[in-house]
């Protein structure tokens, strides 16, 4: 006959699991502490799962880390995967991209869109990824979109506009003939 596990926790561990179940930012830590709490207030495994909406199996999972680990058993262990692409080097080689003008490594416009930021970064460091992670990395760093605001001034004719900013002020200094503030209707001028 198997040994009967029990749920029962000290005071101390009462405390330190509500205080993990209130203020964890991980919302997996705080679903393990409630589950863990769970057990300690009389409820079944298999109610706790039901409870949960996890598996038996993923309870009983949850109790021996924590009876093995601790609070710490709580948290997810770190996992494997594909490492990022954005490395520190990555981001470093993107705010000097982002801090240069375009046309000053050859290019015909002076803006960076997305696009080009991320050709130009594939062509410079041999990394190429999908646009929804650049836009994560950019964000990640901290960057937003701004709306560009197109200047014509170079391309203007100083003297024409000297000539033109004086008959502006010439025009604002004249009065506007009164309109009426009493009718919606008014005569066209």
């Amino acid at each position: 006959m198997p040994k009967r596990i029990k749920y029962e926790l000290k005071k101390q561990e009462l405390k330190a699991l509500e205080a993990v179940q209130r203020r964890d930012e991980n919302p997996r830590v705080r679903q393990r502490a409630t589950g863990i709490r769970l057990l300690h207030l009389g409820k079944k495994p298999q109610e706790v799962a039901e409870l949960l909406n996890v598996s038996l199996g993923t309870v009983y999972n949850w109790h021996a880390s924590w009876r093995r680990e601790g609070l710490a058993g709580l948290a997810d262990e770190v996992r494997s995967g594909r490492p990022r692409l954005g490395t520190a080097a990555y981001c470093a080689k993107l705010e000097e991209v982002m801090a240069t003008d375009p046309s000053t490594l050859g290019y015909g416009f002076t803006c960076w869109t997305i696009e080009r930021l991320m050709a130009h970064l594939a062509k410079v460091t041999g990394i190429s990824m999908s646009d929804e992670t650049f836009r994560q990395l950019l964000a990640t760093q901290k960057y937003v979109y701004r709306r560009p605001k197109h200047d014509l001034k170079p391309l203007q004719d100083a003297q024409a506009h000297t000539t033109a900013q004086t008959l502006l002020e010439e025009l604002k200094k004249k009065p506007l003939p009164e309109s009426s503030n009493y009718s919606l209707w008014t005569k066209r001028r």
